[in-house]
């Protein structure tokens, strides 16, 4: 019983020291960045699966905002200071589209032999963040405009795949969510300005040439 307890001190302890982690980050995005960014609805403390929202299917526990809304995604550093200071282990929700980068998504599992076959092409990618589930890589800003054309000129185009554009969020590193860390599979360059990012086009091309070549369906996800 008392291993159980001190083992049960350290996750308390662990899950309270994230917070300075998770403020600094946010006002990283928000102030240095110019990304805007609010809190996100923590998962549910009585079953990590589920979220903390109150809807008993949502299907991205604690990766998603919900109280504010989306339209509150500032980079003004005194809100977000406020914001992590109050909810100091909320998940860092980044409002894609405008200013900020918008991001490409694709199952995990299709995106490691993805991201492998880029390398081997020698396609240039920024920042890609990762869940257990999805990963993301980040890309310019684009209109729907943009991204209408751009999937209509394909021939086929991976059901697997999703766009995160205005309108649209995704977690940040180093958020906690009801499926999973979200980590930096590719990192910012360390103590860089605002990273660099590749257009969505490139980035469209290379993963739909490189899941067709390499025979990844990837499932919906």
């Amino acid at each position: 019983m008392r291993e159980i307890l001190g083992k049960r001190r350290r996750l308390l302890s662990q899950s309270r020291d994230r917070g300075p982690e998770l403020i600094d980050s946010a006002l990283t995005f928000a102030t240095e960045w110019q990304w805007p960014v609010l809190p996100g609805v923590t998962a549910d403390p009585q079953g990590r699966s589920r979220c903390g929202c109150p809807d008993p299917e949502c299907t991205v526990p604690g990766a998603h905002p919900f109280d504010p809304g989306l339209l509150a995604a500032t980079t003004e550093a005194r809100m977000v200071r406020w914001w992590w200071t109050n909810r100091p282990t909320a998940p860092i929700i980044l409002a894609t589209g405008g200013t900020a980068p918008c991001a490409v998504s694709l199952p995990a599992l299709a995106a490691s032999r993805a991201l492998v076959a880029l390398d081997q092409q020698g396609i240039r990618l920024g920042p890609v963040v990762a869940s257990p589930t999805r990963w993301s890589i980040l890309v310019r800003p684009y209109t729907m405009e943009q991204l209408g054309e751009l999937l209509y000129a394909k021939d086929f185009v991976p059901g697997s795949l999703r766009f995160h554009g205005e309108g649209g969020y995704i977690a940040l590193p180093p958020s906690e969510t009801g499926r999973g860390d979200i980590r930096w599979e590719r990192a910012p360059l360390p103590g860089s300005a605002s990273p660099w990012v590749p257009d969505v086009e490139a980035v469209v091309d290379a993963v739909v040439d490189a899941l067709t070549r390499t025979g990844v369906s990837a499932p919906e996800l």
